[in-house]
């Protein structure tokens, strides 16, 4: 029987599986940079914050399978944000690759977020890499735009008016705000449970965008702890963006630049997706500097809903 007969799951992470979750995490996407041709390039490990941010977000779609030793075989994290439905990361380990398991956990995520009842479902991966498009094309995923990060850099300026620091009663009532803006923007989005779980772990924050009124007129959920573990805060890391109206989207820059460098950070990070090709222009020139891409692919079928109106940037990767 071969190695990867032998392995069984889908089975829950727990945080105790983490630190060997960034072990396989680690090894399985510098092996890749070194099929692409960057032998140098080495992926450390991601922070733990994150991975537990992430293993809760994603809840019964944390999925990991086991070898006949009990060590982890391979993982994949499948995220459910209302009707909108994405995997990732997921990874196989080393010597268990190109026996069919990269099937099974992308299948097994597949089936998840059908069951969730999500009408988009999708990952990023990296355009460059011939291999890994043709793994998910044949799986019934087609390519779509790239998502592009821009970076800015943090200024100082009025601080913006964060979530967390509002009253129990004010917050419930900003989130639920939120949440109606973003199912007016992207149909059947709801960001609700990572802003949640973000400012549980204390992992960054809900920048809110407020009309003199205070009704909310756009919302940036961003977090600010390192991506990686032991390295210090350079770069505060935008997931969500979401506003009712394009034109106020340097307004909602202008403050996320601003929290960049009270977090400590030196610089911003947004990543756009490329069918909002007037808002990459509108990023470009409000200083906007293109640092990586990813291509965006969904599954036939399942692809994602064009925006009903305004900007909702969503982040297909932890």
């Amino acid at each position: 029987m071969s190695d990867v007969a032998r392995v069984s799951g889908p089975f829950p992470i727990r945080p105790d599986d983490i630190s060997a979750l960034n072990t396989i995490f680690s090894d399985a996407f510098s092996e890749r940079y070194r099929r692409d041709g960057m032998a140098g390039v080495r992926v450390p490990p991601l922070n733990p914050a994150i991975w537990r941010f992430a293993i809760e977000g994603a809840a019964d779609g944390a999925m990991l399978w086991r070898d006949a030793e009990g060590g982890i075989a391979a993982f994949n994290l499948a995220h459910v944000l209302g009707a909108e439905g994405w995997m990732g990361p997921l990874a196989v380990r080393d010597d268990l690759q190109m026996h069919g398991l990269g099937r099974t956990i992308v299948m097994a995520g597949v089936e998840h977020l059908k069951r969730a009842g999500c009408t988009a479902i999708g990952l990023e991966t990296m355009p460059r890499t011939m291999d890994n498009i043709g793994f998910y094309a044949s799986l019934g995923f087609v390519p779509g735009p790239l998502t592009i990060t821009l970076t800015f850099d943090g200024v100082t300026a009025e601080p913006p008016v964060l979530l967390s620091h509002l009253g129990a009663g004010e917050r419930a009532e900003m989130m639920d705000e939120c949440r109606t803006l973003t199912a007016a923007v992207r149909i059947g989005a709801d960001y609700s449970r990572e802003c949640e779980l973000t400012l549980r772990h204390a992992i960054g924050d809900v920048i809110l965008h407020r009309a003199r009124n205070g009704a909310v007129k756009g919302f940036a959920l961003y977090h600010d702890v390192p991506l990686v573990e032991g390295r210090s805060r350079e770069e505060m890391r935008v997931l969500k963006l979401v506003v009712g109206d394009q034109g106020e989207i340097a307004a909602l820059l202008q403050l996320v630049r601003a929290q960049a460098r009270r977090s400590g950070a030196l610089r911003a990070a947004v990543r756009v997706q490329g069918e909002f090709a007037d808002t990459f222009r509108a990023m470009v020139a409000h200083g906007g500097r293109v640092r990586w891409t990813d291509l965006r692919m969904t599954l036939t079928g399942y692809a994602e809903r064009p925006v009903a109106r305004g900007l909702a940037l969503s982040n297909w990767e932890i």
